[in-house]
């Protein structure tokens, strides 16, 4: 047992500049995915997940959770090899098979290329994660170009939308889907207005599929964290807001990877199987009502 607010570093952090997207070699304090912590139990055996942005943060503390409970998994990144391919690695070392494909999630052919390559490599799909997503600072409306915006709803909603597509007829009863939303989809941050706006597109496109895909049976749900500690903050966050980030959350600091994996798994494990078009929040006790 361990007092939450303890448990992992917590704010001052000293500042350690990165280009987007970021990496994990140079985050400091180091990312905890579970390397050390995450048991599983068979939870997920015999099952093939397709998870993007796999390489870091959330998205490799899914996979090597995911493949702890018994998944292959597929890692979808954008072109940060090196982390990918650790993230492979937990996942062969779990016993499991990975599969890695570099591209990028807001080119509808890619994604469709994605569910081929995972069902010629697998022969099935069990489980979609979309978690792939970007952001980027702006303290003004007229900072934000045209090109950025439309990149941003490319990234984290249109690539929901050509995955969930392409992978639906693969998805046999009892599969699951499971989308990264986040707290801002609650409470936006004013310098975060394209990805807020992309969040909030996340959450009412989980509760619509949902309700479309339920007589299919399968099941999609979404995850809602809070400010979680990835190699996206340094890379596009302003120094004063990492040096700060997660100090003005109830817990006092930022939330790690691996404190959301055990999310991720119970939506796409049968212990959700009355749960669809429903949000997991993970967000420090920051509320979102």
């Amino acid at each position: 047992m361990e007092h939450p607010q303890e448990k992992y570093a917590k704010p001052p952090f000293s500042n350690v500049n990165q280009e987007e997207p970021g990496r994990e070699q140079k985050m400091q304090p180091k990312t905890d995915h579970g390397e050390k912590s995450y048991k599983g139990s068979g939870k997920l055996k015999g099952r093939n997940a397709i998870i993007t942005g796999a390489d870091s943060g959330i998205g490799r503390a899914v996979a090597l959770a995911y493949a702890r409970e018994g998944a292959n998994v597929f890692i979808s990144y954008l072109k940060e090899h090196e982390d990918a391919k650790e993230s492979a690695r937990l996942v062969e070392e779990a016993g499991q098979k990975a599969v890695l494909m570099a591209g990028d999630v807001g080119d509808e052919n890619h994604c469709k290329k994605i569910i081929e390559k995972a069902i010629s490599e697998f022969g099935q799909i069990d489980i979609l994660v979309n978690n792939a997503a970007y952001q980027m600072s702006r303290q003004s409306l007229q900072d934000i170009s045209s090109e950025e915006f439309d990149y941003t709803f490319k990234t984290n909603i249109y690539s929901l939308f050509y995955l969930c597509k392409a992978a639906e007829p693969y998805l046999k009863p009892g599969s699951t889907i499971v989308n990264t939303s986040s707290i801002n989809a609650y409470s936006p941050r004013p310098d975060l207005v394209p990805y807020a706006a992309t969040k909030g597109a996340i959450q009412n496109m989980t509760a619509s599929m949902g309700q479309l895909l339920a007589d299919k049976g399968i099941r999609v749900n979404c995850v809602a964290p809070g400010p979680i500690w990835t190699p996206l903050i340094p890379a596009t966050l302003p120094d004063d807001e990492v040096e700060v980030f997660g100090e003005d959350t109830p817990m006092k600091r930022p939330g790690q990877p691996a404190e959301l994996a055990a999310a991720y798994v119970l939506l796409a494990s049968e212990d959700s199987s009355y749960m669809s078009g429903s949000t997991v929040q993970v967000t420090g006790g920051k509320p979102t009502i």
